[in-house]
């Protein structure tokens, strides 16, 4: 009895070592990028923007409001099934109509509507409001990469898969996680902004429509050719951030990441007075 005993508990070690080694290795990867998705995460995650927390928020909202209704209907079913079944000699009723009862439950969703519309709108017309922006970035969608441009500085550039990536899936080989952690995810030359900034993009296309989408801030804007639409971000904390295109455009759609590099506003600086100088000369 002991010795089996024994040997289930050495048995649930085995399995728990490694997921403890994981989740001690974690840290090291967030602290990379805050707002990496992570394993068996089951919610959104905040993000590092004022918008994606806008998003969180109203998120969040609608799920409590929608776990309290559901406490109130199945515990009013269990009460109901329990308390008047027929086992215990109950007579149904044999009213079929109640006007204080459709009163009730006309307008309690009313209300909680109008309680999640309320912020949820509000919020969304916040997402959109580009004035008191100190920068503006133009982001224009290519086949197949991203052009970047911080207008009034003199600098701008293309950002593509990276090579190492591109070779590797065309290699035919399937790339391991352990080897290849960010396969698909890495740009030759990441978007470089600064943190604590309102940064104002405008967002267009030169040939299909695309859609630029980094879920650490909170909103994608469509790249459509011959329109110019409109985003901005605050980012909070410094970090690296990924997307991808979000809009079907054609056989490399997969293969057009985004790396949005956040660093504080004086390596800011001298990065953007690097690549001045390197453009001029």
């Amino acid at each position: 009895m002991k010795a089996g005993f024994k040997h289930w508990l050495t048995g649930i070690a085995a399995m728990a070592l490694p997921a403890l080694a994981w989740a001690q290795q974690a840290p090291a990867a967030a602290d990379l990028e805050p707002a990496a998705p992570e394993r068996w995460q089951l919610n959104m995650h905040p993000g590092v923007t004022q918008t994606s927390q806008f998003a969180y928020d109203a998120h969040m909202f609608a799920v409590w409001v929608c776990v309290v209704i559901g406490v109130i209907v199945f515990a009013a079913m269990a009460i109901a099934i329990v308390k008047f079944r027929k086992s215990k000699g109950v007579t149904p009723a044999t009213w079929s109509h109640n006007t204080t009862a459709e009163v009730i439950w006309t307008i309690v969703p009313v209300i909680l509507l109008i309680a999640m519309i309320w912020p949820a709108t509000t919020k969304l017309i916040a997402q959109y409001d580009t004035r008191d922006a100190e920068m503006t970035v133009k982001v224009t969608g290519y086949q197949w990469m991203w052009g970047y441009e911080y207008l009034g500085e003199d600098v701008a550039f293309t950002s593509r898969l990276d090579r190492e990536s591109n070779a590797l899936r065309q290699s035919g080989h399937t790339p391991t996680l352990e080897a290849n952690p960010n396969y698909l995810l890495d740009v030759d030359q990441p978007l470089v902004l600064p943190t604590d900034t309102k940064i104002r993009f405008v967002i267009t296309a030169d040939d299909v429509i695309h859609s630029w989408w980094v879920p650490a801030l909170g909103w994608k804007q469509d790249a459509i050719p011959g329109i110019v639409n409109e985003a901005w971000t605050d980012i909070k904390v410094p970090g690296t951030y990924r997307g991808q295109c979000a809009e079907l455009c054609g056989k490399d759609h997969g293969f057009m990441p985004i790396v949005v590099k956040a660093v504080p506003r004086a390596e800011f600086r001298k990065w953007l007075a690097a690549q001045r100088a390197t453009t001029t000369n």
